[in-house]
């Protein structure tokens, strides 16, 4: 197992080929200059301890030393150390809604990516409590079982959009359901439930279904992003926008935020409903309750660490730098001495 902590310095690496074709240009430079100077013969009387072996081995020497540098820039990190970890949290499940007049552009950039920076940094607040999140529209979908791992949360919550929902509409209905089965820890006393909407839900149920919720030990609030003066809905093709959604008259379609429908939702479950339009109010609320609120230790697990390995390759990089510093372009006088081939018979 291993794991690469900086990879961005693998592009110090490009020194390397640079480095052999310098060297390659001042070789063919100093043999093309010689050819000048005097016939070859005469040079190797003149210069006979010159060695193009030697130059071209101090060079792969120095470069293998680079490279192990650059290696430990990276910090590779290998092996595995076991700990324990004991967590202390409590469950959070955030519902969102996608539907299409989650687009529209009553507040900026539009209503749905308002939600997203309400969840990602309400997340972002967050200790060691567990998320999961929920998208809706006609039909509910889980789209990340509930989790550790905020930065997963994160990442799954950028790509939510209303083309990963089937059936439009609003069933927040549909959204309290699918929230029960999110809780599967039977000894943790806090978990909430935070539903992100305009509002815009006609299903008559939902009251009673949050208030089953509560019942159960789950605390609802709900937020509301947008206007209650209301936006249409673009409609786009390819990221372009080609117009706005009309209805079967041809007439073009407003939606509003309906606050009504999400506090009689939040008061049916003695929670509490938040004005979402400006960011930092409902992280701010949500984030307070959370911390105030008892925790409970839900997991307790092994894991594998890795441990830095760097120190290796800083110290073989620096053992072949110094080599390289030791070594000189000229033959080896012993070696010189060692009639490898037999030449002198040969000569004689």
């Amino acid at each position: 197992m291993y794991k690469i902590e900086e990879p961005i310095y693998f592009t110090f690496l490009i020194i390397i080929p640079i480095m052999v074709v310098i060297f390659l240009l001042v070789l063919w430079w100093k043999k093309r200059t010689q050819k000048k100077f005097s016939d070859l013969n005469l040079l190797k009387r003149l210069a006979p301890n010159s060695s193009v072996f030697k130059s071209v081995l101090k060079l792969i020497i120095l470069l293998l030393g680079i490279t192990f540098l650059i290696i430990s820039l990276v910090n590779p990190k290998m092996g595995t150390k076991l700990k324990t970890v004991k967590r202390e949290g409590v469950d959070v499940v955030f519902a969102l809604d996608v539907s299409k007049s989650m687009l529209a552009e009553d507040i900026a950039p539009n209503r749905l990516e308002k939600a997203k920076q309400i969840i990602s940094k309400t997340i972002d607040k967050l200790g060691s409590d567990r998320v999961g999140i929920i998208i809706y529209a006609g039909n509910s979908y889980p789209l990340l079982p509930i989790t550790t791992d905020h930065a997963a949360a994160n990442m799954f919550l950028q790509n939510a959009n209303p083309d990963m929902v089937s059936s439009q509409g609003t069933d927040i209905n549909g959204a309290l359901e699918l929230a029960k089965t999110y809780y599967n820890n039977d000894e943790q006393t806090n978990r909430f439930l935070i539903i992100i909407s305009d509002g815009e839900d006609h299903q008559e149920e939902t009251k009673q279904v949050a208030q089953t919720l509560t019942n159960e030990g789950v605390k609802i609030f709900t937020i509301g992003v947008g206007t209650e003066n209301g936006s249409p809905i673009p409609m786009r093709l390819n990221g372009s926008m080609i117009g706005y959604k009309k209805d079967r008259k041809g007439e073009t379609v407003i939606t509003k935020r309906k606050p009504e429908v999400l506090q009689g939702i939040a008061d049916a479950a003695d929670g509490q409903y938040i004005d979402g339009n400006v960011t930092e109010k409902p992280v701010k609320v949500i984030s307070e309750i959370i911390a105030n609120a008892e925790k409970n230790e839900f997991e307790t697990k092994q894991f594998s660490d890795y441990k830095d390995q760097f120190q290796w390759f800083l110290a073989i990089g620096l053992f072949f730098l110094i080599i390289d510093i030791f070594l000189f372009e000229k033959k080896t006088k012993w070696l010189t001495k060692v009639d490898l081939f037999n030449e002198e018979n040969t000569k004689k």
